[in-house]
């Protein structure tokens, strides 16, 4: 495996525990954030509950992995040969170290993982079982689960292990696992909307560049580099978006890290959460066939208004937490204003980029009218040829394990406990509410029903 990136992992675990067993010791009772009614009832949005040090998404620079904004990240890591973006596995090993890798320490991580891409037959049986018209995300949450024979954490669990030793089986199982994740996605491509072979890796080539040799675009440099900055960009988005809160809760009663990643791709796959990316080029593709093409600016935005007046939203405009314009989308759009500035798809998404943002502040009523991610991503892929919207969430599933993977890691590596938060009903609630405010209405539960 990766000897170098194990070995500095374990050293800034312990230094780590340290810090923690002070601050708990010396700090237990810090009060860090207050909770009001508002905010339990809308998904404790807001809440500083968790403490994530894989990614921190800063309101006005975007995410910051390991501290490095998304320009940074790109600029430091090692890359590919002949390439502008870095490689995945440079980005593992600053992900699970937090030290930026030099190129033979990131072309370790990717040694590791090309030995271990070989996936299980009966994995690729159970996918096969499965009806043509089944969705990508099902398929490709069934195939991590499949692989959970393979998890060498739960067989030493049951041999009998202590607990300073759990993080480095789940190292060892994560890097089974991300080592196989593009195998994973390209077999479920291919069976889907291609011929069904299977095309396995090739020896030479990178983590994200074989995802494309596996579908066959590898003859495609412009793909292959899209490849490796789109897995770089969706790779981690702090703790408590609805994949990686998802997996660590599951992580938390030390269910091994297929459990877990399985129960992060479950949550990536709703409509408010991973398959934004696809519900954005729906949208795209919506306009440009309502007006027969590339629309006017002056078209758009009478478009625009006339959706928002019928309480539409606008998709991929605004952020739950970012109030700029995401670096993800700069990122995204760089690559294409340098390789295709006229494809069409893309062009549109510059004209809604030109007039969304000015309608919603318009209105006063967004706190961010910036576009995120999601309003770009896919109509990079759809330039490409992948035109199955469906399969946008499995290439961002691939790339946010690389993150959910180093933060259980993390967690077991520092002993953080299981996941159980308090709960209350909302009868205790209004009670509460009345012996804090002597205006205030009788409960509910206990006031007559009309």
């Amino acid at each position: 495996m990766s000897h170098r990136m194990k070995e500095r992992l374990a050293y800034h675990l312990n230094e780590q525990r340290q810090r923690i067993e002070y601050l708990k010791k010396h700090y237990g009772q810090f009060k860090v954030s207050e909770v009001t009614l508002d905010q339990i009832f809308n998904g404790i949005r807001g809440v500083t509950l968790l403490i994530t040090d894989t990614s921190y998404v800063d309101p006005h620079q975007g995410i910051r992995i390991r501290d490095f904004t998304i320009p940074e990240l790109l600029r430091v890591l090692p890359k590919a040969p002949d390439s502008a973006f870095p490689l995945a596995g440079g980005l593992y090993y600053l992900l699970m170290t937090g030290e930026v890798p030099d190129e033979a320490e990131a072309w370790e991580v990717e040694a590791t993982w090309k030995e271990r891409m070989t996936v299980p037959e009966h994995v690729f049986r159970v996918i096969d079982a499965m009806p043509r018209e089944t969705h990508p995300m099902t398929l490709l949450s069934q195939a991590i689960l499949a692989l959970q024979t393979e998890s060498i954490f739960a067989k030493r669990y049951e041999e009998g292990i202590s607990k300073p030793a759990f993080w480095g089986y789940y190292l060892e199982d994560s890097l089974n696992l991300t080592a196989k994740l593009p195998v994973l996605a390209a077999y479920i491509y291919n069976r889907k909307y291609r011929h069904g072979a299977y095309i396995p890796p090739h020896p030479d080539l990178d983590w994200s560049a074989n995802f494309a040799y596996m579908i066959e675009r590898s003859d495609d440099p412009i793909f292959v580099e899209l490849m490796r900055l789109y897995f770089v960009l969706h790779s981690d988005h702090e703790g408590g978006n609805v994949t990686a809160y998802s997996a660590n809760v599951v992580s938390s009663s030390l269910a091994d890290i297929y459990f877990t990643a399985s129960a992060g791709i479950n949550g990536l796959a709703g409509p408010l959460h991973g398959l934004a990316n696809q519900e954005c080029t729906r949208w795209l593709l919506k306009v440009l066939h309502h007006f027969g093409g590339l629309p006017s600016e002056e078209q758009l935005e009478d478009y625009v208004r006339e959706q928002l007046d019928k309480g539409m939203t606008i998709p991929g405009y605004g952020h739950a937490v970012l109030r700029t314009v995401d670096p993800r989308f700069t990122a995204l759009a760089n690559l294409a204003e340098t390789y295709f500035p006229q494809d069409q798809l893309y062009r549109l998404v510059k004209r809604v980029y030109a007039v969304v943002p000015r309608v919603l502040s318009s209105l006063g009523k967004v706190k961010n009218p910036w576009p995120n991610v999601d309003a770009i991503s896919g109509a990079l892929l759809y330039h490409f040829g992948l035109r199955q919207l469906d399969f946008y969430t499995v290439l961002f599933g691939i790339s946010r394990m690389l993150g959910v993977t180093a933060q259980t890691v993390w967690s077991r590596g520092l002993y953080k406990p299981l996941e159980r938060p308090k709960s209350i009903t909302s009868q205790m609630l209004e009670a509460m509410i009345a012996q804090a405010d002597e205006t205030a209405p009788a409960p509910l539960a206990s006031a007559p029903v009309a």
